[in-house]
């Protein structure tokens, strides 16, 4: 499959620097492997491919990047526990993840790809990275979807317009060409307007004030009657003071928080038995915050997750927790989606997850939420509506086949 002209705009640049914001799912990490091995090709490079984690770099990269290779009979050797690739051209290629900076201190490359930078911090790139192209005058690609006005990818891309020898691009999805309109319409139905815009036409936000901005008292809060008990849905936030439970009935995807739990000085324990002397005949399902897996607020060396399976409840959750950018745009979602449909609704009872959704803010001009007391309700609902009706899903795509070059390096 050709590039699209918005990926031939950004691989086809000379810049030293080149910064693109793009839309998700626009094919960002085909450009980004794409250049990787255009400047791989020359003799005796050494270029680096740097995501926010190794297990990202491993998962994202690695394979799509090796069978690629392979398929342009370019590839010497291939190192599977250092993710290493060297070429017959002498040149090598290094997949790093950036929670370990001191791995990649020291090393001169002529050449990085920072994929999902938006994840990246400022430092990573002027103490760690920078210095590394320096000697010979290497080059860089950064290449992710926006955050907030403020944030490290909105000033790296507003210093891009502005600098010699660098470059800024954004671009929608659509102009990707990987994703059918249909699916944008999809994702319409799925997220919020201000989710959208960020995710999809790649808008840099500005973020202050409330964080569930989408909330309103009028629309959201009504009593919620002639519902069945016999299947819950609770979010869980672990925490000594309070342990936090939202629970909900869901109907045909709308999410009807009808009671809540908010203990103070307790454990998960004391939980378990409010659950069961509330709900004795409920089947109930728990999606609590993924740390419980090691996290133990009872004696006997229990984590706070075996205590809820072992109480005879379903409990869900993902390996590690999602982002709170994520799980606030799911929420949001639900309050009200792109297409004006609300399909999360709280009983007037709810004090807390009530105080929690309405009262949860930003910190001035940034994306960081203030830790306050009001922030562990909605880190109970955020579990929840995350895991059942997440904003970060895959989707349905058409896959680059080929780089759009061939050949042999010798």
């Amino acid at each position: 499959m050709a590039l699209s002209e918005a990926q031939k705009t950004i691989c086809t640049n000379d810049s030293r620097f080149r910064v693109a914001v793009t839309g998700r799912r626009f094919g960002k990490t085909h450009c980004a492997l794409r250049e990787l091995a255009r400047h791989a090709a020359k003799e005796n490079q050494k270029v680096l491919y740097c995501a926010p984690s190794y297990r990202m770099a491993k998962s994202i990269a690695w394979e799509n990047l090796k069978v690629k290779l392979k398929e342009l009979r370019w590839v010497s050797q291939t190192n599977e526990a250092e993710l290493t690739i060297t070429l017959k051209s002498g040149s090598k290629i290094f997949l790093k993840g950036a929670e370990n900076k001191d791995a990649l201190r020291g090393a001169g490359y002529d050449f990085i790809v920072l994929d999902e930078f938006q994840d990246l911090d400022a430092e990573l790139w002027t103490a760690v990275l920078r210095p590394t192209l320096s000697d010979k005058k290497g080059k860089a690609m950064f290449i992710g979807t926006p955050r907030g006005v403020g944030s490290f990818s909105h000033d790296m891309y507003t210093m891009a317009k502005e600098t010699k020898d660098w470059s800024a691009f954004t671009f929608t999805t659509i102009q990707g060409g990987q994703v059918d309109q249909l699916e944008i319409e999809e994702a319409k139905r799925d997220l919020d307007e201000r989710t959208f815009q960020q995710e999809y036409n790649a808008t840099f936000n500005t973020y202050s004030g409330t964080v569930h901005f989408a909330f309103d008292r009028d629309k959201h809060i009504q009593p919620i009657t002639n519902f069945s008990t016999k299947e819950l849905h609770c979010g869980m936030d672990f925490n000594y003071d309070p342990m936090s439970v939202a629970i909900s009935v869901i109907e045909k995807g709308v999410v009807y928080f009808i009671d809540e739990i908010n203990m103070s000085g307790s454990n998960t324990d004391d939980v378990v038995t409010e659950l069961k002397q509330r709900y004795p005949d409920s089947r109930i399902t728990i999606y609590p915050d993924a740390a419980g897996r090691q996290r133990k607020t009872s004696a006997g060396g229990r984590t706070d997750i075996s205590i809820l399976q072992n109480a005879g409840f379903r409990v869900n959750y993902k390996l590690s927790n999602p982002a709170i950018r994520d799980r606030v745009n799911a929420v949001n979602s639900k309050l009200k989606n792109t297409n004006g449909v609300i399909s999360m609704f709280i009983d007037p009872k709810c004090k807390q997850i009530i105080r929690s959704i309405e009262r949860l803010m930003y910190k001035p001009n940034t994306t960081v939420i203030e830790q306050n007391g009001d922030v562990h309700m909605a880190d109970a609902v955020g579990y929840l509506i995350d895991y059942l009706y997440p904003v970060r899903k895959e989707n349905k795509s058409k896959q680059p086949l080929r780089w759009g070059f061939s050949g042999s390096v010798k």
